[in-house]
């Protein structure tokens, strides 16, 4: 295998959205195994995998072939777009038809679920469709993304109900048993909404410039570099950590279980001390991202074997 092959895959797998398509899967898993809930078969998560794809790539659909921004993520999306165009397709076609047994399912248990669970199955895509808004001839909306201190708010709370409600409550849906969210689930939804958006507060550091030119108001735009990191990113996750430890000791928990669902937040307190320095957008895609991954593999052997 030539390096230009890995390379290209490799271009695949971070700009293609591939990998958040696996951090999603591997989120939700992580969730229902602290919940103590069974897995959801095998094409329900594939469906979550791949509506994940649709999603970002959509961001990317309509580019503007005389911008000028140099982003080697943007750079590649204008070099492949004919190809990436029919993929979006294909996952479309894929998309419509994992959908057709779970949208079964909802449309025969629709009389019988209560209005919290109508609001959930609702509230997490219409809060991601409301992220980029929609923009048509025939109807228009605002976008979430504009507003600058909200933006990672809404990324971590989309997120956490994709993938620590949604599963759970399609599960118990289709065992007919009503979702009853409890501390357990209210927790991790938390836990999972404050860790992504603390890594998309990072993010919005990559975006200083564009966003300054803007006038988007994020958070690093508003307060700076550093107290961004010291102020806001740093704290979070120290809170996150100690509710979690807290949490753990009161559970009866053993002190392993607790230091492997430690070991996310400890990087990510070290990337954020890293952040002082640029980083390429590399960084961003492997590093601050790949720890979804680490929290995901660190949640779900600790509950596996600890």
């Amino acid at each position: 295998m030539n390096i230009r092959y890995l390379h290209t895959m490799f271009q695949f797998l971070f700009f293609g959205n591939v990998f958040y398509g696996a951090c999603v899967v591997a989120l939700a898993i992580e969730s229902s195994l602290q919940q103590k809930l069974p897995l959801n078969p095998f094409l329900f998560y594939l469906l979550l995998f791949v509506s994940t794809l649709i999603y970002y790539n959509l961001a990317f659909s309509k580019i503007d072939e005389n911008s000028r921004e140099e982003n080697p993520r943007l750079s590649w999306h204008k070099k492949h777009y004919k190809v990436l165009r029919l993929l979006q397709l294909v996952y479309f076609i894929l998309f419509l038809y994992l959908a057709l047994e779970p949208l079964h399912l909802l449309i025969q248990k629709l009389p019988y679920l209560r209005p919290i669970e109508l609001v959930l199955l609702l509230l997490f895509p219409f809060t991601s469709i409301l992220y980029y808004g929609i923009n048509t001839s025939y109807f228009k909306t605002g976008n979430l993304r504009n507003i600058g201190w909200l933006k990672p708010f809404i990324i971590g709370f989309t997120w956490a109900g994709v993938v620590g409600i949604l599963p759970q409550l399609y599960y118990q849906i289709s065992q007919n048993t009503p979702y009853e969210p409890n501390t357990v689930a209210i927790l991790l939804f938390l836990k999972n909404f404050m860790f992504i958006s603390v890594l998309s507060i990072m993010f919005d550091i990559k975006d200083y410039a564009t966003d300054y030119n803007f006038e988007l108001k994020t958070f690093v735009v508003k307060f700076g570099l550093r107290k961004t990191i010291f102020y806001i990113l740093i704290p979070l996750l120290l809170l996150g950590w100690l509710s979690f430890v807290l949490y753990g000791i009161l559970n009866g928990f053993s002190w392993m279980r607790i230091f492997l669902n430690t070991l996310p937040f400890l990087f990510c307190i070290g990337v954020a001390l890293e952040l002082k320095k640029r980083k390429s957008i590399y960084f961003y895609l492997i590093i601050i991202d790949g720890l979804m991954l680490v929290k995901a593999l660190c949640g779900s052997l600790a509950i596996l074997y600890f």
